[in-house]
């Protein structure tokens, strides 16, 4: 994919960070205008709004419909804004372009589906469009790169990538995990494909916006796409996820962009790539010493003593030797599962011991 080209459109400086903003639905012809200019005013050059939204469960609010393109459409010419919305089906390809949008993007569920991508693929042949392909649900690097080269065998060169974070059903902080090394992974594998971040749907609270937007600058992301409504405490999908265009300018204003160019020799770079990875591997274990704690719960329960040696024995014989496959050490492994070992112990033996 060498010859991927930059999302360039007129008029909108190329420099990090890329702004794309606006609601997470257009709801009215009222409020999708209202937000638009407000945004315009602050200089914000891409439009956002989701016409077809496809929810986790049927009941709620699921998109406008083909009514909301005219919006848009009424957008670019008042406000000389670009517009930019998500498609599923050949369909929502077919409306948004005779209604003249400029920028589509491909949602995480439908990435997560081959057949959907390559419905989107075959109706996009012959045209010259920028596309943005969201990380599947799940954490799948294979997949979201397959999705990225359906778009690309269709003949489409100006493309990018969303990352969302993904879900987890062990939910903390975040409304979908970061797992900051998938992307990582993907620029390494391919560097000139544009990343934007979707710092709303990560964090799923705004007030986790601003510190995942710079989070995104950090790691050198090219982009961002903002969730922004005009009266978020209103919003008929994801209210706690939007800012206002105002809070939205504060951010932008308030982020510190480093354009030193990032490589694989830059510490700084790389040392926060560590931190990042520590804080993950921190929050693995701590799952797994949830998991020891129940086992432990389960031994109590029936009298069954902690240490269960032929149990550990398997766990190391195999964990060592994967570690070799993936090039460590086997007596590094030793040491660390050990390690583990030792806390699982600890832990079931106060839950026995209560």
């Amino acid at each position: 994919m060498k010859d991927l080209q930059p999302i360039q459109l007129p008029g909108v400086d190329n420099k990090r960070p890329i702004i794309i903003a606006g609601p997470c639905s257009a709801e009215t012809e009222d409020q999708v205008m209202t937000t638009a200019r407000q945004l315009a005013e602050h200089g914000v050059k891409i439009f956002r709004a989701g016409i077809w939204k496809p929810r986790t469960k049927p009941g709620g609010f699921e998109g406008i419909g083909v009514e909301g393109l005219s919006w848009l459409k009424r957008v670019k010419e008042e406000t000389g804004m670009y517009t930019a919305t998500e498609v599923a089906t050949e369909r929502h390809v077919f409306e948004a372009l005779k209604h003249g949008i400029d920028i589509l993007w491909i949602g995480a569920r439908t990435t997560a589906n081959p057949f959907a991508v390559q419905e989107i693929a075959n109706a996009l042949k012959g045209v010259d469009i920028p596309v943005l392909i969201k990380n599947p649900v799940n954490p799948d690097l294979e997949l979201w790169i397959g999705a990225v080269e359906r778009i690309y065998n269709a003949g489409l060169r100006r493309l990018a990538v969303i990352h969302r974070g993904f879900s987890s059903y062990d939910k903390q902080l975040y409304r979908n995990m970061p797992q900051w090394h998938i992307p990582i992974e993907l620029r390494r594998r391919l560097p000139q494909l544009p990343i934007f971040c979707d710092p709303s749907h990560i964090g799923g609270k705004r007030e986790l916006v601003a510190p995942l937007c710079q989070q995104a600058m950090d790691m050198g992301f090219d982009g961002l796409i903002v969730e922004s409504h005009c009266d978020p405490d209103c919003a008929w999908s994801d209210k706690n996820q939007q800012v206002t265009p105002d809070a939205l300018d504060y951010i932008l204003n308030m982020l510190v962009i480093r354009e030193t160019t990032q490589t694989t020799e830059n510490l700084s770079e790389l040392r926060h790539q560590i931190d990042q990875l520590d804080n993950q591997l921190l929050e693995l274990l701590a799952k797994r010493m949830r998991v020891s704690r129940e086992i432990g719960q389960y031994k109590k329960e029936h009298s069954m003593p902690v240490l269960q040696a032929s149990r550990y024995d398997e766990i190391l014989q195999k964990r060592m030797a994967q570690a070799v496959e993936l090039d460590m050490g086997a007596e590094f492994m030793k040491e660390v599962m050990q390690a583990i070992h030792e806390e699982s112990v600890h832990q079931q033996m106060e839950i026995i011991n209560r």
